[in-house]
């Protein structure tokens, strides 16, 4: 018992000394001394890091948090300065005292080899924080702001995957693959084929490190089920040629980057870069999945429906929910097992057509909304098509039913409908409208 008092006592002194160590040359690297030989003990820093034990880590955002801080007596100082006298001079002083040191530690921990890759790395660390600790809301704000200004898409470089990109880099793309999963390398191989395409953002400093993907079917019409175009089958030759390109499934690879916007650049990059191979596509779709919709219609209350909406959309929502709990319980759990089987009868998919297009168009506007709704449609997509039966795997049923949606990519009008939607109206199609 003793011996193990002293192993611990001993464990908890290693740590605190590493911690302490950390915190040093930390400081160290801001200071004056600091800034000549900025590479060489940024990568002592680094080191440093990797080597703490996940619980000193949380401690050490807890440094960044409070020693690291912004002077609050100087913010103040300059803050009244300014607003006695508005001039530039003392604006640039309340905009250099309000920008707190750990910015610039994370700056020079950028300068040594690897630093770009290793504070993506300890943002992975700090969302974990986050979940217990939410004050550490201010230090994920400067990591975020940082790495949105390194990570902005005019420094990215977009590229194609192919069959014969290094086997490596598809084996990270049947890791990352977030929305459809890749079952193996035949899989793959036909998502990679002459009529589908994949492209992925790079950065400089992360070489052979996929950022973000998107996976897009190069097809006829806008389809209407994922198993159109995951399903495994040889590619034929056509001799009509593709009039749409179907995105059909983004992930993004690198946790550590979350809330830097990556993905609504991507789509309109690869949109520009098929129109431009491929003048003759006419469409830019998506077939994206409603991750959220079967969460909001199970918990659904028909008589707190918003008064702002139409009295008669209202009475045709709560009657279609009405009709469903009837036949599939309360839960609706039975509509999944129903759609799973492809015995939905078709009265039954036009009311479920119906709860899902009230959720798009109408909640989407809202927090909420369904993320992939209000990712698309804040990136100026049109709400297209509703597609019901579209996605019969156990992740499609457990979150929509099996419902997918399409999203078309006008190139003409996707900022006019971002401004539309920003002020709270979701552009839709003449099907949809009729709907909501």
């Amino acid at each position: 018992m003793i011996l193990t008092s002293l192993f611990q006592r001993s464990g908890k002194a290693r740590t605190a000394a590493a911690l302490k160590d950390l915190q040093q040359l930390c400081i160290r690297l801001l200071s004056e001394a600091g800034t000549a030989n900025s590479a060489a003990i940024a990568s002592e820093v680094i080191a440093a890091y990797t080597k703490l034990a996940p619980e000193s880590r949380f401690a050490f955002f807890e440094f960044l948090d409070t020693a690291l801080a912004p002077d609050s007596d100087r913010v103040l100082r300059a803050a009244k300065a300014y607003a006695e006298k508005p001039d530039a001079e003392r604006v640039l002083e309340l905009q250099r005292v309000v920008e707190p040191p750990r910015q610039e530690l994370l700056r020079r921990i950028n300068r040594a080899p690897g630093g770009t890759s290793a504070i993506i790395s300890m943002r992975r660390d700090l969302l974990k924080a986050l979940r217990e600790e939410p004050r550490m809301r201010a230090v994920d704000s400067d990591f975020c702001h940082l790495l949105g200004s390194w990570f902005n898409p005019g420094f990215l470089d977009l590229q194609q995957v192919d069959w014969g990109s290094p086997a490596a880099l598809l084996e990270k793309i049947i890791d990352h693959e977030a929305v459809h999963a890749i079952t193996d390398w035949t899989d793959l191989r036909r998502r990679l084929q002459p009529d589908r395409r994949c492209f992925a953002f790079f950065h400089p400093q992360l070489p052979g490190e996929p950022l973000i993907f998107v996976e897009v079917a190069l097809v006829h019409a806008i389809p209407r089920s994922i198993e159109q175009l995951i399903r495994v089958a040889a590619a034929k030759e056509d001799a009509v040629p593709p009039r749409v390109a179907a995105f059909y499934s983004i992930s993004n690879c690198e946790p550590g980057l979350r809330g830097v916007s990556l993905g609504n650049f991507l789509i309109k990059r690869v949109a520009q870069e098929l129109k431009a191979e491929m003048p003759m596509l006419k469409r830019f779709c998506t077939l994206s999945p409603i991750p959220g919709l079967r969460a909001w219609l199970g918990g659904l209350d028909a008589a707190s429906l918003p008064e702002t909406w139409p009295a008669k959309l209202r009475n045709r929502l709560a009657g279609a929910l009405k009709e469903l709990r009837s036949r599939y319980g309360d839960d609706l759990s039975g509509i999944a097992d129903a759609a799973g089987a492809r015995s939905l009868p078709g009265d039954d998919q036009a009311r479920l057509a119906q709860c899902a297009a009230v959720f798009l168009a109408r909640v989407s506007v809202t927090p909420q909304g369904d993320p992939v709704a209000r990712f698309h449609l804040d990136n100026g997509a049109r709400l297209e098509r509703v597609n019901i039966g579209a996605d019969v795997s156990e992740k499609g049923l457990r979150e929509s039913f099996g419902v997918m949606v399409n999203y078309l990519y006008d190139l003409t009008s996707i900022e006019s409908n971002h401004e539309r939607y920003v002020h709270g109206e979701v552009v839709s199609s003449r099907q949809i409208g009729g709907m909501t």
